[in-house]
């Protein structure tokens, strides 16, 4: 796997991944930067829920649980010194479908996070992890309940 970043002005930088795609980083402005793009913080709390993300619709599909939507929220607490790595990082599930069941659901974020997500793996000897889930019935979304 290769990627490039390159910088543009000020603090924004563009990413490139070895796929093709691109992403503008930046910093905040009282880092110089502009706010144009996302911190490399962030970057890492993205590539964090969109592994796990992608494990547990992967395992839900293939458990045939009908799926219509799926979130991670994440919310990290970083350390006070430099430099300010991740201490804590909590994910929270929000997976809404039709009669879904929670064994299932919590087994799939168990797997991801036990054994599949490569994120996870990389942080979780130096950052405390944990996580929860949520179901939401289809039927509720649809009626705004």
């Amino acid at each position: 796997m290769k990627a490039r970043v390159k910088w543009l002005d000020h603090m924004s930088f563009v990413g490139e991944s070895g796929s093709g795609h691109s992403v503008v980083m930046d910093g905040s402005p009282d880092h110089g930067g502009r706010d144009l793009g996302v911190r490399p913080m962030e970057m890492v709390l993205l590539g964090l829920g969109g592994c796990s993300a992608f494990d547990v619709i992967s395992i839900l599909k293939k458990s045939r649980q009908n799926v219509d939507d799926c979130e991670v929220h994440l919310e990290a607490e970083r350390a006070d010194d430099v430099p300010a790595v991740f201490t804590k990082i909590k994910l929270t599930y929000v997976v809404t479908g039709k009669d879904l069941s929670q064994t299932q659901v919590d087994r799939a974020v168990s797997l991801s996070m036990d054994k599949y997500c490569s994120v996870t793996k990389m942080l979780e000897g130096s950052v405390d992890i944990s996580y929860e889930t949520q179901l939401v019935s289809s039927e509720e979304k649809q009626t705004g309940q």
